[in-house]
């Protein structure tokens, strides 16, 4: 049997990779003569650099920049092996992990980190940039990494906003310059990769659904939602570009909407974008099983995230999909089953109630002899689903 496997990552709890490397362990002792094929997932946030270095080669680069709550930080990203194409993840500039919980509000915190992550990047040369938008920790409509990347704000006296920017700058910024704005950036492809696709403003937009998820309380969500609206005012009165209603605009607290004005970027599913990047459909040929998931299976699984995208592609090559997880949403099976032919859940997990490596790779292991005995693996097929 010749196995494809294409996971997410198990949230803080294993990566991507660490949940292939596992998946494939446990088929090699449920199905000795099985043949893997590791092919690690994200959809733009959090594992992004890791899973398309993995797929690409190339080689991991770190740069100290300003973290989200303005101290210095180390920051990864990837060059891939055409070393031509750099690959950067917002959460490892200007991510919610980066911040204490008990210090996450987004009135506070910045993406200037970001800018100058891709500012690094650009001094390699790079002729291809894929931004990650997931997993920030602010709602700054973007504007500190614009700083980074040469965009001037200014209050209501003329002065110079220096600075890093945060959600709770927004209110201050009264006119803006561009002529400074990096020339590389001209020059070279920008593909920004995210799982969301809400607009900038309103109860779809980022201050409304990803405030509070940031630690913004109800009159913080008010204040950012005024702030964002009057940024974007003067951005179409000095750029000529009404962005605030497209989709994704509001991805990452509005950094969406600033790479869409400054840099007149687009937005890609982050998912679809990876599987791209990774060569996913030629190397799904002449393979009898793909394997995907994610920690937890639910409806949001469906709404763009990687696993949805995986089982897409391989059922449409007429390849059965085996999903497996730590925990499937009842509730949501009968929407999963259009996707998936198998759902393994495992809730291998440690004495932190966190999945192990070590706990997964049995647990697995476990669930896939089941299912051989079963004999449910040799006759997956799309005439309907079995589960776990």
């Amino acid at each position: 049997m010749r196995v494809l496997i294409a996971p997410n990552a198990f949230k803080e709890s294993l990566s991507a990779a660490e949940v292939a490397r596992v998946t494939a362990e446990a088929f090699r002792l449920a199905i000795p003569d099985s043949t893997c094929v590791c092919v690690p997932m994200a959809d733009g946030g959090d594992g992004t650099v890791e899973a398309l270095l993995a797929a690409r080669g190339g080689r991991r680069l770190t740069h100290t920049v300003t973290g989200p709550l303005g101290m210095p930080q180390t920051a990864a990203w990837g060059l891939l092996g055409d070393g031509q194409t750099a690959v950067v993840e917002m959460a490892a500039a200007s991510g919610l992990a980066l911040v204490p919980s008990s210090r996450r509000n987004p009135l506070h915190t910045t993406s200037r980190g970001t800018g100058e992550l891709v500012a690094h990047a650009l001094d390699h040369g790079v002729q291809s940039l894929i931004l990650g938008l997931g997993g920030s920790a602010t709602v700054d409509g973007g504007l500190g990494m614009m700083q980074a990347l040469g965009v001037r704000f200014f209050d209501a006296a003329g002065q110079a906003l220096v600075t890093a920017l945060t959600g709770g700058d927004l209110h201050r910024v009264a006119d803006l310059d561009v002529s400074d704005l990096d020339p590389r950036l001209r020059g070279i492809s920008l593909r920004m990769a995210s799982d969301v696709d809400n607009p900038l403003l309103g109860s779809r937009g980022a201050a409304a659904v990803f405030g509070p998820q940031k630690g913004a309380s109800p009159a913080d969500v008010a204040f950012l939602e005024e702030g964002l609206a009057r940024v974007h005012v003067l951005i179409e009165r000095r750029l000529g570009r009404n962005v605030v209603a497209r989709a994704g605009a509001g991805a990452a607290g509005g950094a969406g909407a600033a790479l869409m004005a400054f840099l007149d970027a687009a937005l890609e599913p982050g998912a679809q974008l990876v599987m791209e990047t990774a060569g996913l459909l030629h190397k799904l040929q002449g393979v009898d099983l793909v394997v995907t998931g994610e920690g937890r299976l639910d409806r949001s699984t469906l709404d763009g995230k990687a696993p949805a995208h995986v089982a897409r592609m391989a059922r449409a090559a007429g390849t059965p999909v085996l999903a497996v997880c730590g925990a499937c949403d009842e509730q949501a099976r009968d929407d999963l089953a259009g996707l998936f032919d198998s759902i393994l859940c495992c809730p291998a997990i440690d004495e932190n109630q966190r999945f192990s490596a070590g706990h997964a790779a049995r647990a697995l292991a476990n669930g896939l002899s089941t299912f051989l005995k079963a004999g449910i693996l040799p006759t997956l097929s799309h005439s309907g689903p079995a589960h776990s």
